[in-house]
């Protein structure tokens, strides 16, 4: 059983931030899947589906960002799985919007849901599927604050979501690649389309 979250905040509020990208991941894979992501276990609404062959569980905590790590952990354990077993997808303001990168390990770099994740597994060695949201231009008049967290938190415009999109469907077929090739093979299909003028 594979393990993949994406993490995000609860509530109509958040649903089309930046830092929900990885709740929005997980949806377009249960839409994949054709599954809906409503079960509650593990602090968390789940799906469980098949995906490139794979039993997976699809989840979104509903801890809020920061706590992350609680629901991963809850679920890890409820599965009895390790983190060789566990995929997760969120937002990376480091990258443009429209790219994403694999990494097997990583500091937090200032996400606070992955600051969480680490802290309750007690490694950084697990497996990310970091999408980009980039950062708003000064001209834009969306003013990024305490490392991002206002430009995070606030609604994406129709271009912007238009852009995203796009990388969803990259995200899941990330996903499948790692799931049939292995992560290394899948890192080096999906990480050469990173802008290589943005930061690595």
């Amino acid at each position: 059983m594979k393990l993949i979250v994406g993490l995000g905040n609860p509530g109509p509020e958040y649903a089309y931030t930046p830092h929900n990208a990885g709740f929005l991941a997980i949806d377009r894979i249960a839409a994949v899947c054709d599954v809906q992501v409503a079960n509650r276990r593990g602090r968390a609404l789940t799906a469980r589906t098949k995906l490139a062959g794979h039993d997976v569980l699809l989840a979104k905590p509903e801890t809020f960002m920061n706590l992350s790590g609680l629901s991963v952990g809850a679920l890890m354990d409820e599965l009895e799985i390790g983190v060789e077993n566990l995929i997760v997808l969120y937002d990376e303001l480091d990258f443009p919007l429209g790219t994403l990168r694999l990494a097997q390990r990583g500091s937090a770099n200032g996400h606070n849901g992955v600051k969480s994740v680490s802290g309750v597994l007690g490694t950084e060695d697990w497996l990310r599927v970091r999408i980009g949201v980039g950062k708003p231009p000064l001209e834009s008049g969306r003013i990024v604050k305490a490392g991002g967290a206002d430009y995070l938190l606030t609604p994406m415009r129709k271009q912007e979501l238009a852009t995203l999109d796009e990388v969803l469907d990259q995200a899941v077929r990330a996903v499948e690649a790692v799931l049939t090739k292995g992560v290394g093979a899948a890192m080096n299909e999906f990480n050469r389309k990173v802008d290589p003028d943005s930061k690595q």
